[in-house]
């Protein structure tokens, strides 16, 4: 099994999470604020150079808004039937 970081899944997962943030009106400044965390952390997560755990993952969509679910469960659908 490839790398979670540069597996296809997830790189969909985070592309989803960077369209509610674009989508809310919200910089990476503006997210890293919410977190308590430097700007360089969400362009980190955003930019694939950094792994996120389910925790950090819910933590994020939080600051921005957005409910997690549709992202996660499209997601779930791809791993199910093993295209991943």
């Amino acid at each position: 099994m490839p790398s979670t970081v540069h597996n296809t899944v997830y790189k969909n997962l985070i592309g989803r999470l960077v369209a509610a943030r674009t989508a809310a009106g919200l910089t990476q400044q503006d997210v890293a604020d919410a977190l308590g965390k430097p700007q360089s952390y969400i362009a980190k997560v955003e930019g694939l150079e950094r792994r996120l755990d389910v925790i950090e993952l819910l933590e994020i969509w939080n600051a921005i808004g957005a409910d997690p679910m549709s992202a996660i469960r499209a997601c779930w659908a791809v791993v199910r039937k093993g295209k991943n």
